[in-house]
């Protein structure tokens, strides 16, 4: 089992992640935003940092999603899945 760490002490399990997305390209749709909004008024949203985000990850485990806010970039959280970091 490996971990991704997302910032700021953010830490999840690889097999609970269901999708790492970039947060510029994706919330130009008006169905991400709804469902950005959505999970943020059922209190889904984590922020991994104070920072201004760049990504965000969707998961799912023990039968609960939880959607993180990562100021890291997609790639860069690519190459930490890969690499096991």
């Amino acid at each position: 089992m490996k971990y991704l760490h997302l910032g700021k002490g953010a830490v999840v399990r690889d097999d609970e992640i269901v999708g790492v997305f970039d947060l510029d390209i994706t919330s130009q749709s008006h169905l991400t935003r709804k469902y950005l909004a959505a999970c943020e008024k059922a209190g889904e949203v984590e922020t991994a940092s104070d920072d201004l985000p760049k990504s965000f990850v969707v998961c799912e485990g023990k039968g609960k999603r939880k959607l993180i806010l990562s100021p890291m970039n997609t790639a860069t959280l690519l190459k930490r899945v890969k690499s096991g970091e």
